[in-house]
């Protein structure tokens, strides 16, 4: 494959027992000094400083006029992570993306690794930060987790001026023509807030606005997020911006956002964010961060941007696809791939021996103590994900995420049944030591690539009809056996389409706990019923959502909020952030 030697190798220190109790990953990160982010890409990429426009010294945007990601340009591999249908705690999906980034780079591969940037909401709510864990972490991770370089306040501010904008323009007239009872553009914040769910402002009299009805969703739900993560360079950015729709005339016809002459100052709002951001592993290995939408509302991919990037400056790009590949690697595939013309090169599936029990029937008080039994069963959940990958085109390698108490016995018993799935299963101990752990998972990895370049084949095409594209992810990758429309979803579905909508993708909005809307549903569920509820048109972003069940685009805090354990030590520094 040719790939580039990397002289580098760890100073990390690891942990000689897995079983060894460690330290909170915010003091294993803080136990390793960070390198110049300048010298480092000047070091790993050739380019200058000028290429950089550095947040402190650990943290710096990428000014993508100095990298070639023209059609031919040199472009590396693309490795596509994503993993089996999660426990509430996740099972280390960005963990083992930095972990397998790390052992590929010591083995000598020029490697980088593409990720989402963490929410506050989840930071502060249940799930903790997502810079990694462990030895396999992303550095600063306070910085990474704690507002990073303002991407999302900056998305967050360009969603909420278009919605003061349009209010602005209501009341001042309303040129446009705007009904008040169709405007379709909510508001956002970067928290889960229920209490912000459903709202009326404009209250107070004829100065304070017209009263209608709205809400706040969180910022990662936001379509301005997706399509960020979707543009291809300013002037793509400002088109889509343009091609959002807001809302409907009292005759039913849509008012998008160019109709209000609004997409410049969004776009100007949102310029730097526009540009990937770069850190570092543990290990000193390049890693970029950019954009963050959620995988069970939104498409949950990192930007394209950050992803071409990685690509033309490396052999190899790891990239993660949110929660279960039900969720995120369709999306991967059937959005992100659709739009850019990316495809994975290979994948990896995450699983633990934690969440095999739990959809085999282990309540999560018990899924740490050994059970064989329940990992046969649970393994079902297991095989569909594959199988549903291998409808992609891809044969994945399937990486046993292992965490302490994890027996021999119960390894080798999931590396027996994928065996006779026909893929292959590594035990992987990134977590505890880093790239010594993942080098079997790297190598794996490297050995399908030379495989060749897999056929990748998207689920459905662009000319089905909406609701069969909805049917066709409901059948094929959830295994329902049929999709329940309510009447506002069908009319919706009908409307989009007579707009000219009707050759978009669509992107499902469900729990990310179950193949099904419900999520004490555990294992490989099939023949039960999709419920979609509503039909949101996101033209920017270019895709359709389908909102099934009872998924919230604001979600709502746990009974014992992550906020409660934060704050500061007298020496000024993050405690309790994970």
């Amino acid at each position: 494959m040719g790939f580039r030697y990397n002289e580098q190798t760890s100073d990390t220190p690891v942990l000689e027992n897995l079983n060894i109790a460690p330290k909170p990953d915010i003091e294993i990160a803080r136990s390793v000094q960070p390198q110049s982010i300048l010298l480092l890409a000047q070091r790993r990429f050739g380019l200058p400083a000028e290429s950089l426009v550095p947040f402190g010294h650990y943290k710096a945007k990428l000014d993508m006029a100095y990298v070639d990601t023209s059609e031919t340009a040199p472009r590396g591999k693309l490795v596509l992570v994503t993993a089996m249908t999660p426990t509430p705690a996740g099972e280390g999906k960005t963990t083992t993306s930095v972990g397998l980034n790390d052992g590929l780079n010591r083995l000598g591969v020029s490697s980088s690794v593409c990720l989402r940037e963490p929410s506050l909401g989840p930071c502060f709510g249940m799930k903790g930060g997502a810079a990694g864990g462990g030895r396999s972490q992303v550095i600063p991770m306070e910085d990474i987790n704690l507002h990073f370089n303002g991407d999302f306040h900056a998305i967050t501010t360009a969603h909420n001026l278009l919605a003061s904008l349009i209010d602005n323009h209501i009341h001042w007239g309303n040129e446009a023509g705007l009904d008040p009872r169709q405007v379709s553009w909510r508001r956002v914040v970067d928290l889960t807030d229920r209490s912000l769910r459903n709202l009326v402002c404009g209250l107070g009299g004829k100065a304070h606005g017209v009263p209608r009805e709205t809400g706040f969703d969180i910022t990662v739900s936001s379509e301005i997020m997706a399509i960020l993560c979707l543009a291809e360079g300013r002037l793509d950015l400002r088109r889509r911006l343009s091609n959002m729709l807001v809302g409907r005339r009292a005759d039913n016809t849509p008012v998008t956002v160019g109709d209000l002459g609004m997409e410049g100052a969004l776009s100007v709002l949102l310029k730097d964010a526009l540009q990937p951001n770069m850190v570092q592993s543990l290990e000193h290995n390049p890693v970029f961060i950019h954009g963050g939408p959620f995988a069970n509302i939104a498409h949950g991919c990192n930007s394209v941007t950050a992803t071409r990037a990685s690509m033309a400056l490396n052999d190899i790009t790891v990239t993660e696809a949110g929660f279960g590949a039900d969720l995120g690697a369709e999306k991967f595939i059937d959005i992100k791939c659709r739009h850019s013309g990316l495809q994975p090169d290979a994948a990896v599936l995450v699983c633990t021996l934690r969440a095999l029990k739990l959809h085999g029937g282990v309540p999560r008080s018990r899924i740490s103590d050994p059970d064989t039994g329940a990992l046969r069963i649970g393994a079902a959940n297991l095989e569909r994900h594959i199988q549903n990958l291998q409808q992609f085109g891809l044969n994945p390698v399937v990486c046993i995420n292992r965490f302490p108490g994890d027996t021999w016995e119960e390894l080798e018993l999931v590396q027996a049944l994928c065996r006779d799935l026909g893929v292959k299963a590594v035990p992987s101990e990134h977590w505890a030591t880093g790239s010594d752990g993942a080098i079997e998972l790297a190598q794996a990895v490297l050995d399908e690539l030379d495989e060749g370049k897999p056929e990748i084949r998207f689920l459905y095409d662009d000319s089905l009809p909406l609701a069969e594209k909805i049917e066709t992810i409901a059948t094929r990758i959830y295994h329902a056996s049929h999709v329940e429309f309510t009447a506002t979803a069908r009319q919706q579905l009908r409307e989009y389409e007579a707009l000219g909508y009707g050759y978009l993708p669509v992107c499902i909005a469900k729990t990310q706990y179950s193949f099904s809307v419900d999520p004490s549903l555990m294992g490989a569920p099939s023949g039960h019923t999709l419920p979609v509820r509503e039909v949101r048109l996101a033209a920017g972003a270019g895709f359709v959502v389908a909102v099934c069940g009872e998924i919230m685009t604001m979600p709502g805090l746990p009974r014992r909020p992550a906020a409660l354990d934060i704050g500061l030590d007298e020496n000024g520094l993050v405690v309790g952030l994970t």
